[in-house]
């Protein structure tokens, strides 16, 4: 592992911890001091750390976590949401623009098990802790955080869904994976395309996630009106839930209607600090 993988770590395992102890402590509003000595840094390291991570101040990423501001995006959400959809957006963000092409596995292909299927996975830091991602040449099948989930079932789980496939471990083939789709390296002659396994009701749910723009939330309801199945609501959480790409497709953008964070297949303060970390540079 490099150097600055190793780093990455550490900060991403402070940070979570701040934003575990502000998640607990927001009504309270903990001064930084608090938050900083919850996590062994001074006042400054912690403000110049978590200020460098998320592209804002403590004080101002904890508003983002408070149910009044995650209401009060999803109010602002609700006026442009139409035209987002409709002209098709996937983001205001450079990165995301690549996310736009995907191709859905056949019922039949996913029967086969992957026969003559090449898969290729690696294990990744990234900014938001560790995880699994898998490639096929026709694009990404997984990306899976690992914190939440143990690192060998879900590598069995993959070798179970592709049983036929010919599976290898090899991070030096999926580490520019990792590279374009949370450090903004551009690769535009290689665009990254992603290969959904799901119903047609999940990857209906899943092409809808698409295109909520970057820094941007909707509700489980918003989803359901956009598919057509406005009374859908507790099966598109379902859908959601099953997804199995991880930030790519962005279910951490989906937020309960009164406005509370709701689950995330990977923990709710991980979702948050996403969401705080997009809102950032948006």
């Amino acid at each position: 592992m490099e150097t600055i993988e190793i780093q990455d770590v550490i900060d991403y395992n402070r940070i979570e911890k701040a934003i575990h102890f502000i998640e607990e402590n927001f009504q309270n509003q903990p001064s930084l001091k608090e938050v900083a000595d919850h996590v062994a840094l001074s006042e400054f390291h912690f403000n110049r750390l978590f200020s460098k991570w998320a592209g804002t101040s403590p004080q101002r990423f904890m508003r983002f976590l408070t149910k009044e501001f995650a209401k009060e995006k999803l109010a602002q959400s609700d006026n442009l949401l139409d035209a987002t959809f409709e002209s098709g957006l996937s983001s205001t963000s450079r990165l995301h623009d690549l996310f736009v092409n995907y191709e859905a596995m056949t019922p039949a292909e996913f029967k086969s098990k992957g026969e003559g299927l090449t898969i290729h996975y690696g294990i990744h830091e990234t900014p938001f802790g560790e995880c699994l991602i898998a490639v096929t040449g026709r694009g990404i099948t997984d990306l899976r955080f690992l914190e939440n989930e143990d690192k060998d079932e879900v590598i069995q789980e993959l070798k179970a869904d592709f049983a036929k496939a010919e599976i290898i471990f090899d991070n030096d083939f999926t580490r520019p994976f990792i590279d374009q789709i949370f450090y903004e390296t551009e690769n535009t002659d290689s665009p990254v395309t992603l290969l959904l396994r799901g119903t047609n009701f999940q990857i209906k749910v899943w092409e809808a996630l698409l295109k909520i723009p970057f820094g941007q939330m909707v509700s489980y309801d918003t989803i359901a009106q956009t598919i057509g199945q406005p009374t859908a609501q507790r099966a598109v959480g379902t859908a959601i839930g099953s997804n199995r790409l991880g930030y790519i497709i962005p279910c951490h953008r989906v937020l309960q209607k009164i406005g509370g964070i709701g689950g995330y297949r990977w923990g709710t303060t991980r979702k948050k600090a996403i969401l705080g970390w997009e809102m950032a540079r948006a």
